[in-house]
């Protein structure tokens, strides 16, 4: 179970944490232990959170969804699948939907693709919740950012869970 009360998150999209932030070095080894954990895999900016490919994606699937006036240009880290295709049913984050398996914004959340019952485990925990958008098309959820070493090791499982659930494979990562 994640200690403490539940941080106040956005409601809109950009779903970002507004409380209970990473401090910078553990996002920064979340980050780059991110880039060399996971075979046949790579980092770069995020595709969905990019402002301006957000912005026309949600508008033409999602029509009245809440999204911000103001998105900012938040720089998200992601890591997506290079080189393979994700395993058969595992709907990764959008605009792709087939390569972006995470990303971890500067506030040190992250959104991530997980299969059923990880998601309901890290519901139950308290370490997440289901992104505003998030449907069977929208497979994302957010994890909380890790405020300590130990949540860092919580964040990194799950991290693990997630390129389990894109790979396809129980014994990856």
């Amino acid at each position: 179970m994640r200690a403490g009360e539940r941080p106040r998150t956005g409601p809109r999209v950009p779903h970002v944490q507004l409380t209970q932030t990473s401090p910078p070095a553990l996002r920064e080894e979340l980050t780059r232990g991110m880039a060399r954990a996971f075979p046949r895999t790579t980092t770069g900016p995020s595709e969905i959170s990019d402002p301006a490919r957000m912005r026309p994606w949600i508008a033409a699937l999602f029509p009245g969804a809440p999204v911000a006036d103001d998105i900012p240009d938040e720089k998200a880290v992601a890591l997506f699948l290079d080189g393979v295709a994700p395993a058969p049913g595992s709907v990764l984050l959008p605009p792709r939907l087939t390569a972006e398996v995470a990303h971890v914004h500067p506030d040190g959340s992250l959104h991530l693709a997980l299969s059923a019952p990880d998601q309901r485990e890290l519901l139950a925990q308290g370490w997440g919740e289901r992104h505003p958008l998030h449907s069977p098309q929208v497979n994302v959820v957010m994890l909380y950012a890790p405020r300590t070493t130990q949540e860092l090791d919580v964040a990194r499982a799950v991290l693990r869970a997630a390129y389990r659930y894109a790979r396809g494979d129980a014994t990856a990562g």
